[in-house]
C-alpha cells in the first residue's frame, strides 16, 4: 500500500487542499450572501453559475492542455482561481458573484482534469482502483474539513475569502513540484443524449436528477441553513453531514451494487433520500433532526451518482463507455444548473423550508422512474455487470472514464476467474 501512494501522495495533498478552499467558498456564499441580504433566487443564479462554468471548463479545458500543456494551464487556472476568492468580499452584488462563480467553476473543471490526468498517468492497471478510490476520499475529506475552517474566522470580513485563497495557492506547491510530464489529455466526445437515453433511460434521466439533487445541497444548504437562522458554526455542521453520509454509505451501498438488481438498489437509496428529506422539512428546524436528514440525505446522493454510471455501462459495449461518460457528465451538468434556479424560486415563494421540499421530491422522482424502468426491461445478470467504484459527482471526465475501464477490466478478471475455478 505505501509503495502504491508513494508517487502519488503529493497529487492527493494538493487535490486536499484545493478541496478545502473550495468547499469553504461553497458554505461562504450562503454566509455572507444572508448577511449582504441577498434573496434565495439570488442566490440560485449565483450557485448555478458554478455549475455552468463547470460544464464549460470540462469540454474546453482538455484543448487547452493540448495547445499549451499541463503545468501552464493548471498554474493558469490557480492564479484566476485564488483571484477570483479574494474578489468576492470586494464586489457583494449578486451579478458581480455570479460571474466570479463561473469562472471559479471553469477554474475548477480544469484543475480536477489536469489533476486526474496527472494521477491517471501515475497510476497502473493494478493500483488504478486504489488510487481513485483514495483520491475521492481526498476529495470528500477536503470539503468536510473546510466546514471546520470556516468557524475560525467571521464571514462578515475578508479573512476567510482570503483564507480560502491562500489553500488554494498553496495547494498547487506539491503537485507542480512533483507532477512529471503526461501526454496530451484526450476526452472522448460525448454521447448524443438521444442515444444515451435510448441505451439507459435510467441512466440519463437519474443522473440529471440526481445533478439537481447534487448542486442543491452543496450550493442551497448554506443559504437554507442561513435563513431559517442557524449560526455559522450550526451552517458549517449542516453542511459538513451532507458530504459526511457519503464516507459511512458508500462502501455498503457499492457492496450491494455487485449483488443485486442495480435498479433496485437506486430506487431503495432515491427512498432513503426521499425518507430523510421529508424529515427534515417535517421537524422545522429541530437542529439534530436537521443533522440526521442531512447525513442520510446527502449520504445517498455520492453513492447514487456511481450507481448511475455503473448501471449505464452494464448495457454498453467498451468502446461506448467514454464516450457515454462524457455524456453523463454533461447531463449532470445541466441538471446541477437547473436544480439550485428551482430550488431558489420555490425558497422565495414557500419559504426555505422548500429547500427539502424540491430535493424530496426530486429524490421520488428517481425512485418512481426507477420503479417504472424495473417493469420495462429485464435485469443484467449480476454476472455479467461491471465492478462499482465510487466515484464522485465532481469528478472530470478524465476520472470517470478511467474508472469505466479499470472497473470493466476488474469484472472480466473475475469473471475470467470464476470460470477458471469452475
Amino acid at each position: 500500500m505505501i509503495k502504491v501512494f508513494s508517487g502519488v501522495w503529493p497529487l492527493l495533498l494538493g487535490i486536499l487542499l484545493i478541496m478545502l478552499g473550495n468547499g469553504m467558498h461553497f458554505t461562504l456564499i450562503g454566509l455572507r450572501g444572508g448577511i449582504e441580504g441577498f434573496s434565495a433566487a439570488e442566490l440560485a443564479i449565483v450557485t448555478s453559475g458554478y455549475f455552468l462554468g463547470f460544464l464549460s471548463g470540462a469540454r474546453i479545458t482538455p484543448v487547452m492542455i493540448r495547445n499549451v500543456g499541463h503545468v501552464r494551464v493548471f498554474a493558469a487556472l490557480g492564479s484566476f482561481m485564488s483571484a477570483g476568492l479574494v474578489a468576492f468580499p470586494l464586489l457583494t452584488e449578486p451579478w458581480a458573484w455570479t460571474i466570479l462563480r463561473i469562472l471559479i467553476g471553469f477554474c475548477m473543471s480544469g484543475i480536477y482534469v489536469a489533476a486526474e490526468s496527472w494521477l491517471n498517468n501515475a497510476a497502473t492497471n493494478e493500483t488504478r482502483g486504489k488510487v481513485l478510490s483514495a483520491y475521492m476520499i481526498a476529495q470528500t475529506l477536503g470539503i468536510i474539513g473546510a466546514q471546520g475552517l470556516l468557524t475560525l474566522g467571521d464571514a462578515a470580513t475578508s479573512v476567510l475569502f482570503i483564507g480560502a485563497s491562500i489553500l488554494v495557492s498553496i495547494s498547487f506547491a506539491p503537485i507542480l513540484l512533483s507532477a512529471t510530464p503526461v501526454p496530451a489529455t484526450e476526452v472522448a466526445r460525448a454521447m448524443p443524449l438521444r442515444k444515451l437515453f435510448t441505451g439507459s433511460p435510467l441512466g440519463t434521466v437519474g443522473i440529471f436528477l440526481l445533478g439537481s439533487i447534487y448542486a442543491t445541497q452543496s450550493g442551497m444548504g448554506a443559504v437554507f441553513g442561513s435563513q431559517i437562522g442557524l449560526t455559522a458554526a450550526q451552517i458549517s455542521l449542516f453542511v459538513a453531514m451532507l458530504f459526511a453520509g457519503a464516507l459511512l454509505l458508500q462502501y455498503p451501498i457499492g457492496w450491494l451494487s455487485d449483488r443485486m438488481d442495480r435498479r433496485k438498489l437506486i430506487f431503495g437509496a432515491s427512498v432513503i433520500g426521499f425518507v430523510f428529506c421529508t424529515l427534515g422539512w417535517a421537524t422545522a428546524g429541530g437542529f439534530w433532526f436537521l443533522m440526521v436528514s442531512a447525513f442520510f440525505a446527502g449520504g445517498v446522493t455520492t453513492p447514487l451518482y456511481a450507481l448511475f454510471l455503473a448501471y449505464t455501462n452494464d448495457s454498453l459495449s467498451a468502446e461506448d463507455m467514454p464516450a457515454a461518460s462524457g455524456g453523463l457528465v454533461f447531463t449532470f451538468g445541466l441538471g446541477a444548473i437547473v436544480g439550485p434556479l428551482a430550488t431558489g424560486w420555490a425558497m422565495e415563494g414557500l419559504g426555505p423550508f422548500a429547500f427539502w421540499l424540491v430535493l424530496g421530491a426530486t429524490f421520488g422522482a428517481i425512485a418512481l422512474y426507477a420503479l417504472y424502468r424495473m417493469t420495462q426491461r429485464a435485469s443484467v445478470p449480476t454476472a455479467e455487470t461491471e465492478s462499482y467504484l465510487g466515484v464522485l459527482p465532481t469528478a472530470s471526465p478524465v476520472a470517470i472514464e478511467a474508472a469505466a475501464t479499470w472497473s470493466a477490466e476488474l469484472a472480466e478478471a473475475e469473471r475470467d476467474e470464476t470460470q477458471q475455478q469452475s
